[in-house]
């Protein structure tokens, strides 16, 4: 049995992709310093080892006391608006407590390495949809972040004769009854409208409405975490010979700002009160990926990524999370 190291695994794609490990018969070590993940979130079966992994003597701890096949790398900062106004910590996690990792790998023989990057590095597109070989030029310190990891990667495989694929995702979104996104603060717009449909927000704040779109808002294309999960499984099934492998995930599809706020309407059958903020810095106009090359090599298919079935399942947590707030206040 393969047994693969996730970092951040305690987040939220990071469990969602544990548990599709672990239902192909995969071993689960999970490093999460917990500062954005949840204990509870990591999945039955997946052991978790609270340290980051920029904790050299930690992870070397570890890695030399069992075997590992490969690694899939969740594990960061994220929040955009953030990195914006305070790139410092950004990079420090992000880069340099990323080449810490790299090299307790390296020094392991481990040469498997799965990364999550983002669609964050390509900025403003010039081209859409996106494809893998579009320039590089990110308008916020995360994307440059993930930039400049995807690039010592390029040299760890190169010098190394390390396998490497890096995953560019889009929106990643979607959850179920017992799981979901749980971001403290949450940014992503699904999850903010849901708890706007569901009375915990009193309103949803669409930053920009001057953009030059048919409507003025955003669009973005959004992937269920489920499909994201299984191209990481893909990933380890697909690609076994050394060298570096750049994919987007996504589904060639864009919606906006406010024709997802209708969709959420549609399936909560609720009323969601909208009000108009100024622009947030660092947001692109337009996200959309091209995923063909990951259809062609991989034969994946957004198979979950349905916007409707995307709002459903996250609907669903959204309620369970309304449940438990009632719990806790009636329990004190």
């Amino acid at each position: 049995m393969d047994r693969i190291l996730v970092t951040g695994g305690a987040g939220y794609v990071g469990s969602a992709c544990c548990g599709r490990l672990l239902s192909r018969g995969f071993s689960v070590e999970v490093v999460d310093d917990l500062t954005t993940g949840h204990a509870d979130a990591v999945p039955d079966g997946a052991r978790l080892n609270r340290f980051s992994v920029g904790d050299r003597d930690a992870l070397n701890s570890l890695v030399a006391s069992k075997k590992f096949d490969g690694v899939f790398h969740f594990a960061g900062k994220a929040l955009i608006s953030d990195s914006v106004s305070n790139p410092g910590p950004f990079f420090d996690a992000n880069v340099v407590s990323g080449v810490s990792m790299l090299e307790v790998l390296r020094k392991h023989g481990i040469r498997k390495f799965v990364f999550s990057s983002s669609a964050a590095v390509y900025g403003s597109p010039e081209v859409v949809p996106i494809s893998e070989d579009h320039c590089r030029n990110p308008v916020n310190a995360y994307g440059e972040s993930k930039r400049v990891f995807e690039q010592i990667l390029r040299w760890y495989a190169c010098s190394y004769g390390w396998t490497v694929v890096v995953f560019r995702y889009f929106n990643a979104c979607g959850g179920g009854w017992h799981w979901g996104e749980r971001h403290d603060p949450e940014t992503h717009i699904i999850p903010l409208l849901l708890q706007a449909a569901s009375g915990r927000r009193e309103y949803f704040e669409i930053y920009g409405t001057d953009y030059p779109t048919s409507d003025g808002t955003c669009l973005r294309d959004y992937v269920h975490v489920a499909d994201i999960a299984e191209a990481h499984i893909l990933a380890l099934e697909k690609i076994q010979t050394p060298g570096f492998h750049a994919y987007n995930i996504g589904t060639g599809a864009s919606y906006s700002v406010k024709e997802i706020c209708q969709a959420v309407e549609k399936v909560t059958q609720n009323r969601i009160m909208v009000q108009q903020a100024p622009r947030r810095p660092g947001d692109p106009v337009l996200l959309c990926a091209n995923p063909q090359k990951l259809r062609n090599d991989f034969g994946w298919e957004a198979r979950h990524s349905d916007l409707e079935e995307i709002i459903r399942g996250a609907w669903e947590w959204e309620q369970t999370l309304c449940e438990r707030a009632l719990l806790r206040r009636a329990q004190g």
